[in-house]
């Protein structure tokens, strides 16, 4: 079992109880200064749409501000939800970010709408939320991003021309994006957080159908869960009630409204409740540093990564911003950091 492994985030701006979305988003640019100093390696931001409860909606422009904030660490998106956007404004917004902030760029890509199918349809009416035109849409980006795009009228550029290419990841909870990830040369990002039954043959059999590309010649494999860490179990107990509550939430279609803390934390599940939590498990990494420690080495040697994005979903600031500071210390990212800032 690996001892080493990089860390990086997902952040998704919620929107805690009682605060407006402008503190989510002062929230997400005071934890990506915090990810930089504590030694992560990454940091991402998600697309959703049509809820109050997460305020992340544009990770293109959220992007700016927190490269501009930070120094070295890298910035991307987790995801783009591609279907729900023109292929050339995409091309152009990371090609004008790489220029901005060069080598410090990830282009994650999802095809899941980041919301309902309503919202897709007005962010982009021509979406036909077919697997066709998702793959249409992969394989025009590359040529945006080769200059090798034309139509009958002549080339077409994606403006600005920049020396070099975001990393680009597709976001997968299923061996279809996974295949779709190695057709295309592409990073792969499993999404174990969406789906706890993800398994280590997603990853696996990526690796073994990579086709090497003009942006990446071998297959590179991350691992991103939901991740609760705190000082003692009890604690963590406390964190993952809120959590699977949330889950349950999401699952009737419920997307804001939760109720207060307080409401939640008293909330008695359902024997039925109870049964659906149990289908969550493999999404969510909880307990002390120790515990945690131990439970994501374990996952990265099953699904042979060294490197692990985690999403932090807790009811407050200060519960989520120690979960972050345990889990860097647990692994000890600020020496590994240094390690690689001095070979570099």
């Amino acid at each position: 079992m690996m001892t080493k492994l990089k860390l990086g985030i997902l952040d998704q701006s919620i929107v805690h109880y009682g605060k407006t979305a402008k503190n989510a988003l002062d929230e997400t640019i005071a934890t990506v200064k915090l990810a930089e100093e504590l030694g992560y390696s990454r940091f991402w931001v998600s697309e959703h749409h049509n809820s109050t409860f997460i305020a992340g909606s544009a990770p293109e422009i959220l992007m700016v501000k927190l490269a501009s904030e930070t120094k070295h660490i890298r910035i991307g998106s987790g995801g783009v939800m591609l279907p729900n956007h023109s292929t050339l404004k995409v091309a152009e917004n990371f090609r004008l970010l790489e220029t901005l902030f060069p080598g410090r760029i990830d282009l994650g890509m999802g095809r899941a709408p980041g919301g309902d199918k309503i919202s897709a349809s007005l962010l982009n009416p021509s979406n036909t939320f077919s697997e066709e035109s998702y793959l249409k849409q992969l394989d025009n980006l590359q040529r945006f991003f080769s200059d090798s795009a034309a139509t009958l009228y002549g080339p077409l550029i994606a403006v600005p021309k920049a020396e070099t290419t975001p990393e680009q990841w597709i976001l997968s909870s299923s061996g279809g994006s996974a295949a779709i990830a190695a057709k295309f040369g592409l990073g792969l990002a499993v999404a174990r957080f969406i789906n706890g039954f993800a398994a280590p043959e997603i990853a696996a059999n990526y690796r073994k159908n990579f086709k090497p590309s003009k942006h990446l010649t071998e297959p590179k494999v991350l691992l991103a869960i939901s991740v609760l860490c705190a000082d003692t179990e009890e604690k963590s107990l406390q964190m993952r009630k809120y959590i699977d509550y949330v889950l349950l939430q999401f699952e009737r279609g419920k997307f804001d409204g939760f109720g207060t803390p307080d409401e939640i934390a008293k909330h008695s599940f359902s024997m039925e409740e109870l049964e659906r939590i149990k289908n969550h498990k493999g999404r969510i990494v909880s307990g002390t540093k120790e515990q945690v420690k131990d439970q994501l080495l374990k996952l990265a040697d099953e699904f042979k990564v060294d490197e692990i994005m985690v999403t932090v979903m807790a009811n407050n600031s200060q519960d989520r911003k120690r979960s972050f500071e345990l889990l860097a210390d647990a692994f000890d990212l600020a020496k590994q950091n240094l390690a690689h800032t001095e070979k570099a």
